[in-house]
């Protein structure tokens, strides 16, 4: 047999029929849905009397829309975003699916909740009606997010007409380096290779400052490899993804787990398998990120200065400068922010929390700033309490809310005014993406912490704490 990649390798095996040369049949695991891409796919659905095929297979939850306020009980008050919800729960319990709604205590942002109750194993392909479902190749699942249409058809049939995507391979060799973390080294990624840089292109990680990234790290590379267009992202599933699984998915036992364990041990690519595209960096070049444009791959390290407006790239740098208020030279050092948000599918889980608040321990948001930590889900909320981690936030300044998508884009009630600046650790910087008129700048959750203290970006290596980060 031909030597594959991990790619090849998973398309392969869950291939139903291939149509043509470019296009396959595929069957999918598990399905996440949330409320602003599943209405117009179960009326679909109905207009044409069909059921859900493996209702079993399908698991939704409510978070693009929703309030994160610190209420005991939340209520969702815009109309249109109540009906999207209310949509969602009759739509889910007409066929079976299981729903986390919007006061359920394990409520969360699809992509923290499904791999933290243990839904998304090695070698799995799951889809959703998101593009960041690339978070996934973190545990050497497939994932990739999908249209509404495509929703509609996976829930008739649980499978989906997929065009196959080319093979890249990234590695990144050596250690990160002090202050850093892997939501910089992605930042540095794409704007090394651009955001349409893998378009086309199923990405593969591996190298040892990949191997040396604790799983939850993975998850933010892997969900930010969408950002230069990539339509997967999959990293080799090691011990760590094994005993992070394992240690989330009860059922795996007995002779279930043996056969597992089995399974996922061949999941990577062959040794001599090819790849079309291969980039290779060096975790020593890495600094503490942060863009500074209205695109992902407008970033730079924090040390650095706004580029000049030439290149074949000139017209959008022009056009970013401009939306920003920025010059050519001018210092990301220094640059004021009016609001730090801490949250989202990139950067909500426990141990971004954690980074976070070692850096605000015994700190204090500066005057002027307006700072928000949104954790991913209600487990992690929970836990972030219980540590001690959600008091810090609080005695620093901090509003600690509710779980859900918050400021990551505006379609809830948690958006900037125009004009405004905000450090975030979310994955888009587009215009307008945290509201009409406002600035994003992206960046870790240690990055952000220490904006909110600053009152401006600043360079965290300069913090205490940031060594154990």
């Amino acid at each position: 047999m031909n030597a594959r990649t991990l790619y090849q390798k998973l398309v392969d095996a869950h291939t139903v029929a291939r149509l043509d040369t470019q296009n396959v049949l595929l069957f999918c695991d598990l399905h996440l849905m949330n409320e602003y891409t599943s209405p117009q796919a179960f009326a679909g659905l109905h207009e044409q009397g069909r059921g859900v095929a493996m209702p079993g297979q399908n698991v939704a939850t409510v978070s693009h829309i929703i309030p994160t306020h610190a209420v005991a009980h939340r209520v969702i008050h815009d109309p249109a975003s109540a009906l999207q919800a209310s949509n969602l729960k009759r739509n889910c319990e007409r066929h079976g699916i299981a729903l986390f709604d919007t006061n359920d205590a394990l409520q969360g942002i699809e992509h923290i909740i499904a791999p933290e109750h243990g839904m998304i194993r090695p070698g799995m392909v799951v889809i959703c009606g998101d593009s960041h479902t690339t978070t996934y190749g973190a545990l050497g699942a497939l994932g990739f997010g999908i249209g509404t249409s495509e929703v509609e058809h996976v829930l008739a049939t649980q499978t989906l007409v997929y065009r196959l995507a080319q093979d890249m391979r990234i590695r990144v060799d050596g250690r990160l380096p002090f202050g850093t973390t892997s939501k910089d080294l992605i930042l540095m990624i794409i704007s090394r290779i651009g955001a349409q840089g893998a378009r086309g292109f199923a990405v593969e990680f591996c190298g040892e400052a990949i191997e040396a990234l604790s799983i939850e790290a993975r998850f933010t590379l892997c969900n930010m490899a969408v950002e230069a267009g990539a339509r997967g992202a999959l990293i080799a599933p090691d011990r760590k993804a094994v005993d992070y699984v394992l240690a989330r998915a009860p059922d795996i036992a007995g002779d279930v787990r043996d056969a597992a364990l089995a399974h996922w041990a061949t999941l990577h690519s062959d040794a001599d398998a090819a790849f079309q595209v291969e980039h290779r960096f060096d975790a020593a070049e890495l600094a503490p990120y942060v863009s500074w444009g209205t695109s992902p791959d407008q970033a730079i390290p924090v040390d650095g200065t706004v580029p000049d407006a030439t290149g074949p790239d000139s017209a959008s740098i022009e056009r970013a400068m401009q939306y920003t208020g920025l010059a050519a030279g001018t210092p990301m050092q220094g640059l004021a922010v009016q609001h730090v948000f801490i949250g989202s599918c990139t950067n909500a889980r426990i141990e971004d929390l954690r980074a976070a608040a070692r850096i605000v321990r015994g700190g204090r948001v500066a005057a002027g700033v307006r700072a928000m930590v949104v954790p991913g889900s209600g487990a992690v909320k929970a836990q972030a309490e219980a540590e001690g981690l959600a008091q810090a936030f609080i005695d620093a300044g901090f509003e600690w809310r509710r779980p859900g998508c918050s400021m990551c884009l505006a379609m809830n009630d948690d958006v900037l005014q125009p004009g405004q600046r905000c450090a975030s650790t979310t994955n888009r910087n587009f215009e307008g993406r945290q509201g009409r008129g406002a600035i994003t700048h992206l960046m870790s959750p240690a990055m952000a912490a220490a904006a909110a203290l600053a009152g401006c970006i600043t360079d965290v290596r300069t913090f205490a704490g940031v060594e154990e980060a």
